[in-house]
């Protein structure tokens, strides 16, 4: 049994932006495990055209997408939310290996089981070449807008 991963569903509001600045947070460390301890042990996801199933798929997935998505930076914000899941969008930059920066735009779909792990996560991602001056995400979200489900910018 997994330990329980709060804030629980039902989400409120408050619960639901405190379970996407959890995610952010997870993610940003760039730390595969420590990440794939908010899924629970069965989870399924879609991530672009890659479907996988369970936590040892997805510390797989991560560790190979960390090593070549370099300097990752995320933003997340809510989109709606009912009962037991979230939808979210977000934007991250990255850079390859050759130092060319990106911009990937997306959006999550999220189903949480009743101990707050989530057991089904669907992504949508695009990717738009920048320049490195065109970068906006230099470190974690400054505390001011942390957990308040700030928008980010379409473009």
């Amino acid at each position: 049994m997994s330990q329980a991963r709060p804030p629980l569903p039902p989400f409120t509001l408050d619960t639901a932006l405190a379970k996407v600045q959890a995610a952010e947070d997870a993610w940003n460390t760039r730390d595969p495990h420590r990440v794939s301890l908010a899924y629970s042990e069965d989870s399924v996801w879609r991530n672009r055209e890659v479907f996988l199933t369970g936590r040892a798929q997805i510390v797989e997935f991560l560790t190979a997408k960390w090593e070549r998505e370099l300097d990752y930076v995320l933003r997340k914000s809510l989109w709606s939310f009912g009962e037991d899941r979230i939808a979210v969008r977000f934007q991250y930059e990255w850079h390859d290996a050759g130092g060319r920066w990106h911009r990937s735009y997306g959006n999550e779909l999220w189903e949480f089981d009743e101990h707050g792990l989530m057991r089904r996560r669907e992504a949508s991602i695009n990717d738009v070449a920048i320049a490195e001056d065109e970068r906006r995400y230099f470190g974690p979200r400054p505390e001011g807008e942390r957990g308040r489900g700030h928008d980010i910018p379409l473009r």
